[in-house]
């Protein structure tokens, strides 16, 4: 799973996709996962940073990080071809 190339995000968690002109905002956790994203990490090693961060389990990280990376795609801000993760 990667980030579209030409996503800007902003360090307050603002994401802005200049191919369809729209802006999306993510809370703190978003914005960690999105930066691990970024730094390459999978699915499993977000997870793991996750849960070592906050007070968690895996079952609910795994759920939510599949919610948020289909959230991702759904709104273009993730390539959806090759290199996922899921």
């Amino acid at each position: 799973m990667n980030l579209q190339k030409n996503i800007a995000i902003s360090d307050s968690g603002l994401l802005f996709n200049p191919a369809t002109g729209e802006s999306f905002s993510v809370n703190p956790i978003g914005l960690e996962i999105i930066n691990l994203m970024k730094q390459g990490q999978d699915d499993e090693e977000i997870s793991k940073t996750i849960i070592a961060n906050y007070s968690t389990e895996l079952p609910v990280i795994e759920r939510d990080l599949h919610d948020f990376i289909h959230m991702l795609k759904q709104y273009q801000l993730a390539d959806t071809n090759g290199g996922e993760n899921n």
